[in-house]
C-alpha cells in the first residue's frame, strides 16, 4: 500500500551523499576502511564510554555481546516481553534462558520492582530496553543488577541520544546495545554496534564480529598470515554504513530536537481525548521519540488503527507481547501471565513520527483520529 503518510522517513542531505561517495570512488577499502574506527569512536565518545564495536545490524551486535560473556548453557537472562523480538531470541542463541519481565506503566521499560519474583541462582543477566526512546527506570534496575551481582545490558537499539539528567542511555550498563535500521534515530539502512567499558570483552566482540581472526591491519590490505584463535562470525559493518553512520550521527541532535518538537505538537492536538494516553518524559527522562505511541483504551485501538488506513495514514502495533507469539507459546515449557504487559499491548499504537514530518502532516493525523472518536 502507499501511505500519504508512512510511519517514517529519514532525514538524508547533500553531506551524507558526498560521505558515502566518496567511499565508493575511492576503489577500495569498502570493508575494513577507516570509517569503520571513526565511527565507533565517534559512538564511544557520545556515549562517554571507553570503546565501541559496530556490526551488520543490531541482532548482530546483540547476539555477539551475549557470545562475549561464555555464558553457561543453564543461565538465565531476565528480559522483558514488550520488546522487538531479537531481545528475548538472544539468550535462546547463545543456549541460555529468557525470562520475562513485566513491564510498568510510567515508561513501558521493564518493571524493577518485579525482578525479585523472578530471579533466580541461574540469573546472570538483565537485559531491560528503553521503549520507544523513552528511557526506562535504568538506575533502579541498575542498583538491583548490582545488589545481585548481575551483568547488566541495556537495549538500547531505539534510545539513541535519550538522557536521564545529563546521562545518555546506553551509559548505565556494562554494556549497551544499539541499532541503526532504517527506523531508527540514528539510521544507516541496517547496522548495530555495542558500546562497552571492559578492554576485554571489547578484544572478545572484535574477534566475534570477523571469524575470529587476531590481526594488527586491514585483512584486505596485508600479506601477512592471520592467526585465527576463536569462533567468529562475519558480521562486519561496510565502510559505506559507516560513513553514512559518521554523518548522521554529526546531526543527530538537530534530528532529536525536531522529533522532540514534532511530538509536542501532535500531542498538544490529541491530549482533549480521555481515551487516548499520549507519550510523555517521566520525570528527569527525556525522550528522542524513536516512536510516538499512544494507548487507546476501551477496546478502539484496532478499530482506530483500520479508520487511519483507510486515511492513509500508517501506524502500527509495537509491539505484541514476545511471550505470547507462535515461537515462545510453543517452546515455552511453562505458561507465562504478565497482565501489564497484555493490557497495554492491546491498546498500544504507534503513530507516523520523523523529523521531516509537517504541521500539516500532523493536522491530518489529528483531525483524522479526531473524527474517529466523534463517531463514538
Amino acid at each position: 500500500m502507499k501511505w500519504k503518510i508512512p510511519l517514517y522517513k529519514v532525514d538524508w542531505d547533500k553531506e551524507d551523499v558526498r560521505t558515502v561517495t566518496n567511499v565508493i570512488k575511492r576503489g577500495m577499502d569498502w570493508a575494513i576502511g577507516p570509517e569503520i574506527e571513526e565511527f565507533e569512536q565517534s559512538l564511544a565518545n557520545y556515549h562517554g564510554s571507553k570503546y565501541c564495536v559496530v556490526f551488520n545490524s543490531g541482532t548482530s551486535a546483540g547476539h555477539a555481546a551475549l557470545l562475549s560473556l561464555n555464558l553457561k548453557p543453564s543461565s538465565e537472562i531476565i528480559v522483558p516481553s514488550f520488546t522487538f523480538i531479537a531481545t528475548a531470541n538472544w539468550p535462546l542463541m547463545v543456549g541460555a534462558k529468557p525470562i520475562f519481565s513485566e513491564i510498568e506503566e510510567e515508561t513501558l521499560g521493564m518493571d524493577p520492582s518485579y525482578l525479585d519474583s523472578i530471579i533466580s541462582k541461574k540469573t546472570k543477566v538483565l537485559m531491560p530496553i528503553h521503549y520507544g526512546g523513552m528511557p526506562c527506570k535504568i538506575i533502579e534496575i541498575k542498583k538491583f543488577a548490582e545488589q545481585h551481582k548481575l551483568i547488566l545490558i541495556e537495549d538500547s537499539a531505539e534510545s539513541i541520544g535519550s538522557t536521564i539528567g545529563n546521562k545518555k542511555t546506553g551509559s548505565f550498563g556494562d554494556m549497551s546495545i544499539l541499532s541503526f535500521a532504517g527506523n531508527k534515530v540514528l539510521p544507516t539502512g541496517e547496522g548495530g554496534a555495542v558500546i562497552v567499558n571492559s578492554k576485554k570483552i571489547y578484544e572478545k566482540l572484535k574477534l566475534i564480529r570477523s571469524h575470529g581472526r587476531q590481526i594488527n591491519s586491514n585483512y584486505f590490505q596485508t600479506n601477512e598470515t592471520p592467526n585465527y584463535i576463536s569462533l567468529g562470525y562475519n558480521w562486519r559493518m561496510s565502510s559505506m554504513t559507516a560513513a553514512l553512520g559518521i554523518s548522521q550521527l554529526s546531526k543527530l541532535d538537530k534530528l532529536i530536537s525536531k522529533r522532540r518538537k514534532n511530538a509536542q505538537y501532535l500531542s498538544s492536538k490529541l491530549n482533549k481525548h480521555s481515551k487516548i494516553i499520549l507519550p510523555f518524559d517521566y520525570k528527569n527522562h527525556k525522550s528522542v521519540f524513536q516512536l510516538f505511541s499512544i494507548r487507546v483504551t476501551d477496546n478502539l485501538r484496532d478499530n482506530l488503527m483500520a479508520f487511519l488506513t483507510n486515511k492513509g495514514i500508517m501506524s502500527k502495533i509495537f509491539f505484541e507481547p514476545v511471550h505470547l507469539s507462535k515461537f515462545y507459546s510453543k517452546n515455552m515449557n511453562e505458561k507465562i501471565s504478565l497482565p501489564k504487559t497484555e493490557k497495554i499491548s492491546q491498546q498500544i499504537l504507534t503513530l507516523p513520527m520523523y523529523p521531516s514530518l509537517t504541521k500539516n502532516d500532523m493536522n491530518f493525523i489529528s483531525d483524522s483520529i479526531n473524527e474517529f472518536m466523534e463517531t463514538l
